[in-house]
């Protein structure tokens, strides 16, 4: 068949019935894509999770993969069984549907590619925190055309999918619950650095954030400067989501040992010194 012949076939297809079923049917997939949003969103927040041997990170990465499959669903039905065309027909609409979009759609068409690359990769997921596109956030919906991350400020962020094209995405969990956090502390270089660390790991080991076992080690280390010596913390957080609380916890558990140790911050204005 021609491509305009199909074209006009389309074209005469279209009246109130096929565009009323058309909507009905996309309206059916946006609240299906809804309804198991929502409903494995509040499944993975279900603590027994953990004795089937998942976690919300697993239940949520199913999410993606629903959403594509009825919108997707969808488009099939509508142009196989309400505009009646035939599988050669499909293929051949394809086709002029695909030389469009490279026209005059292809940063849509990028996107949506970039999001099935999302889905089959899976480079990230929902629940993961990621670098991406400059922003630094908890991902929190995977759709057709962006992917929407929350940052530590609470700010909202839509990245466009066809990113993962473009720039490198950083993922600091890989699909776990927990992550490695590093805490940075400097002190006066007169000032005892090996107190100084044993305090740390103290601060660390002992914080109900921490996650510790064979797979999630931790390591205190020292780096010496001119002016000043930098103490480090290594460790997991037992979850993703107090990453902050974790840093903060083992930060002032620590300076309060410091204080009654006599250790003590550097000069004010020697770190910024030091960087420049």
């Amino acid at each position: 068949m021609a491509d305009g012949d199909l074209v006009s076939e389309l074209v005469q297809s279209i009246n109130a019935s096929t565009v009323l079923s058309s909507l009905a049917l996309i309206l059916l997939a946006y609240a299906a894509s809804s309804i198991s949003t929502y409903v494995l969103t509040r499944l993975s927040e279900w603590r027994l999770l953990n004795v089937f041997g998942l976690n919300r990170i697993t239940v949520k990465m199913v999410i993606p993969l629903l959403k594509f499959a009825f919108y997707f669903g969808a488009i099939y039905y509508i142009l196989a069984e309400i505009f009646n065309l035939a599988s050669d027909q499909l293929i051949l609409f394809s086709g002029l549907l695909g030389a469009g979009i490279g026209f005059g759609l292809k940063d849509l068409f990028a996107d949506v590619v970039g999001g099935l690359l999302v889905i089959l990769e899976r480079p990230y997921q929902i629940g993961d925190k990621i670098t991406m596109g400059g922003y630094y956030g908890e991902i929190k919906d995977i759709g057709l055309r962006s992917t929407r991350l929350v940052t530590p400020d609470d700010t909202l962020v839509s990245v466009p999918n066809s990113s993962v094209f473009q720039n490198p995405v950083a993922n600091v969990n890989a699909g776990n619950l927990e992550m490695l956090v590093v805490i940075d502390l400097f002190i006066d270089p007169r000032c005892d650095a090996t107190l100084a660390m044993n305090i740390l790991k103290e601060a660390l080991v002992t914080s109900k954030y921490i996650r510790l076992s064979e797979k999630h080690p931790y390591v205190i280390l020292m780096k010496d400067y001119p002016f000043y010596k930098r103490v480090r913390a290594k460790g997991y957080v037992n979850d993703l989501r107090y990453e902050f609380p974790f840093e903060t916890d083992v930060t002032r558990r620590a300076w309060k040992e410091f204080r009654l140790a006599g250790i003590r911050p550097p000069r004010m204005g020697v770190i910024e010194e030091q960087k420049q």
